[in-house]
């Protein structure tokens, strides 16, 4: 451990997802193929909507293509490190560097959740008033929502990042997780973190809860809609929510676990921090791309071009 006039933590050590030489490399060509998978399918989405007039002139696919860009980001964040420290013995990073991580995770983070509750409200106008859809989800307000979204995000991660900065280290100097994050750094601390924590709950803990109520909301008043509408298009719009569900549960139920709960923890943690850095970002494109024939018509387009492209 090094320190800084014997008592400043220079820097974190990270004790990973397995100590085990051989299960490292199995789970570095796992994860591998995984990252590649992230960022193939999310750059796959982000090419295709800004490529196709039709998607890009789509509140849905325009809020989807910015999903695609956060969940391709967010893996950068975390999953390039995890892989280097599959290979090495010694699995460190710095002080500012574990600052960057929390800062970058929860900027991406709390955007992808803000954008995913302006999803919900997109689709809501989309089945609870079609015919002004098009008029309240004009382009100005998409862009203002998307500018929203980040911003948000860029205050969340700020407020984090200085409830850690604050914070004295004087060792110990492992966190047990193979990146870094609230929970377990202010943990390290010497001093009391009592305060500190609830401010994590009433923050994260709160924001990840909050969010996820207000969008089974919207979705349940959406479903309840759906009841009077023609059978073709319930069966579409049910689809759409589908996904849409499917990927809020995702993110938000494994956010509610991690950060609504201070004072504690539990070696699940570790594989539950899994799903909202990695499984999500990796099953998004999927997700959407399945279940949606405008998406793969779209690719359809695309891949024809690119054939002729390279026929000419």
């Amino acid at each position: 451990m090094k320190k800084e006039n014997d008592s400043e933590v220079t820097e974190f050590v990270l004790l990973g997802l397995s100590s085990s030489w051989e299960l490292q490399l199995f789970l570095f060509l796992i994860f591998l193929v995984f990252y590649v998978a992230i960022v193939l399918g999310n750059l796959l989405i982000v090419v295709t909507v800004q490529a196709d007039a039709h998607l890009l002139q789509s509140p849905m696919y325009y809020f989807l293509s910015h999903l695609s860009f956060i969940d391709l980001c967010l893996s950068c964040v975390t999953v390039p490190k995890m892989l280097g420290d599959f290979l090495v013995q010694g699995k460190v990073i710095s002080f500012s560097g574990c600052l960057a991580q929390i800062y970058f995770l929860h900027f991406l983070g709390a955007s992808e959740m803000f954008l995913l509750t302006v999803m919900a409200y997109d689709r809501y106008v989309a089945i609870c008033n079609p015919l002004h859809y098009l008029t309240v989800m004009n382009r100005q307000l998409c862009f203002q929502l998307v500018f929203a979204c980040w911003f948000g995000g860029f205050i969340h991660s700020i407020t984090q990042v200085t409830l850690v900065i604050q914070l004295p280290f004087c060792g110990p100097n492992e966190l047990d997780n193979f990146y870094c994050d609230v929970p377990q750094v202010i943990k390290l601390a010497c001093m009391d973190t009592y305060v500190v924590e609830v401010l994590m709950v009433s923050n994260s803990g709160l924001l990840s809860l909050v969010c996820f109520l207000v969008l089974l909301f919207s979705y349940a008043v959406i479903l309840i809609t759906l009841r009077t509408r023609f059978r073709q298009g319930q069966r579409k719009a049910l689809s759409t929510c589908a996904s849409h569900l499917t990927v809020v549960s995702l993110i938000f139920v494994p956010c509610v676990f991690i950060y609504l709960r201070p004072f504690c923890s539990f070696p699940v943690d570790k594989v539950v921090s899994i799903f909202y850095t990695v499984v999500t970002p990796m099953l998004n494109p999927l997700i959407y791309t399945l279940r949606n024939a405008d998406m793969k018509e779209a690719m359809k387009k695309q891949r024809k071009a690119c054939d002729i492209l390279l026929l000419s």
